[in-house]
């Protein structure tokens, strides 16, 4: 189908019945949407990790009773409940059991099955509010084409076999009807449920998005597109109209929470451009996300990263050594530790974790790695900093870029500098105490230029 648009719809966008009304609005005035990507209805999806977490019997029941609600009161808007009422009453039956017939301690598959409920229902509910609204909708469970590897929490999507399955599965519905289907979720080879990690549903939505060879991924968040910085952090920040895909790609990676680091991933792989917006206020615009764009400043943004730590390896075998580094990484490579930032001396290698995007499996690997390491050289770990990442253009080879900055945070101390490696970004690192002011301050020196 030509002009296909895959629109997400993130979890403030569809939190009630009057939010989801406002997406449907924006679906309906646009014909080329033909599949809709949904997340669970704001809220639901801490209230399902809580249950998977909490081994109190009571606490699990709390929180099932607020996702009853939050969904129930959806279903009692609508003109024809009887027609998802089923639906949604055997899906939250479905979760009733597992909270009964859990145990104390729950799988990682188990938790993954839990935690899709939240899509599982709003999507049920998004599709009747469409279908009330005039348009021929079917609600579509994304696990009969979203196939994953069996790496539960933060699953591995099979690219070839989604666009096989999407093929056989999907295409043949999108000329006819509208097709309402989950993010976040999708199901191994074993027919086990899968989550694509926190913030997947993006990544769904792309990955649908190359799978059908789209024109456009339309990301429906509660922001009017993507900003020069957090807004929470100064009323200076604005919204970018246009910015490049590797642009992009660094302030996701480095930050930025209106997309997820892996969304533009698919769209770079086949050119799909991604549109940034707020389904309260669709006609304010927002950001495109392209290949090409008319202008490339030096500075485009700057993102914060909190929970940051700084590990510092340090070893006079290391000098003029071959193979030290070699090791360190090693050892890091085997506990399947990721690495962010990387300096060396002659003797030393500073290196950063992001202790907000661990999953406990991740966390509890640090520890056997700091012992090894420890056996061959001396290791200070450091926490409580935030990484700061100015992003742009020709960063690497422009003039006065480091004066300025250097400049601007003369009384900070800056832990870490990451500069030359990328032509996109210039990181360091702060303290967190530190890490709102220093951003204000260097957003009204790079952006009132």
């Amino acid at each position: 189908m030509s002009n296909l648009i895959i629109a997400k719809f993130g979890g403030t966008s569809v939190a009630d019945f009057e939010a989801m009304s406002r997406c449907a609005d924006i679906i309906l005035a646009n014909a080329a949407i033909r599949v809709v990507v949904v997340s669970a209805s704001s809220g639901v999806t801490n209230l399902l990790v809580e249950i998977t977490k909490t081994t109190n019997v009571t606490e699990r029941y709390d929180a099932y009773a607020g996702i009853e609600a939050i969904t129930l009161a959806v279903l009692n808007h609508l003109a024809q409940p009887e027609q998802v009422a089923q639906a949604i009453e055997l899906l939250l039956a479905e979760l009733k059991a597992l909270i009964e017939n859990g145990g104390a301690v729950y799988s990682s598959a188990h938790k993954d099955l839990i935690q899709s409920f939240g899509e599982r229902l709003s999507s049920a509910l998004f599709s009747q509010v469409l279908s009330e609204r005039g348009a021929k909708a079917q609600c579509f469970d994304i696990r009969r084409v979203m196939r994953t590897d069996s790496r539960f929490g933060r699953a591995e999507p099979q690219v070839k076999q989604i666009a096989e399955l999407a093929e056989v599965h999907l295409q043949p519905l999108i000329a006819e009807q509208r097709i309402v289907t989950q993010g976040f979720i999708g199901q191994d080879e074993f027919e086990q449920t899968t989550t694509l990690g926190r913030g997947g549903s993006d990544y769904s939505a792309a990955l649908l998005a190359e799978a059908l060879q789209a024109d456009t991924v339309q990301i429906w968040t509660d922001v009017v597109g993507i900003f020069t910085t957090d807004p929470r952090l100064t009323d200076q920040a604005r919204c970018i109209a246009e910015i490049s895909f590797d642009e992009a790609a660094e302030m996701a990676t480095f930050g930025a929470k209106v997309l997820h680091p892996a969304t533009l991933i698919p769209a770079m792989r086949r050119n799909i451009a991604v549109f940034v917006g707020s389904s309260r206020e669709p006609q304010a615009g927002g950001t495109w996300i392209a290949k090409e764009v008319q202008q490339r400043p030096p500075y485009r943004a700057i993102a914060l990263r909190k929970s940051q730590t700084l590990i510092t390896v340090k070893s006079p075998d290391m000098l003029h050594a071959a193979g030290f580094l070699a090791r360190v990484f090693d050892i890091l490579s085997r506990h399947q530790i990721s690495v962010d930032l990387v300096t060396t001396s002659e003797i030393s290698v500073a290196l950063t974790l992001d202790e907000g995007g661990m999953t406990s499996a991740f966390s509890h690997a640090v520890e056997p790695a700091l012992l090894e390491l420890r056996a061959f050289c001396d290791v200070v770990v450091e926490q409580g900093l935030s990484l700061v990442a100015v992003i742009g253009n020709h960063l690497h080879s422009s003039k006065g870029i480091t004066g300025e900055l250097f400049q601007t945070l003369e009384r900070i101390n800056m832990r870490l500098i990451c500069h030359g490696a990328s032509k996109h970004n210039l990181c360091f690192l702060v303290q967190d105490a530190d890490a709102p002011g220093v951003v204000k301050q260097l957003h009204s020196r790079l952006f009132s230029l």
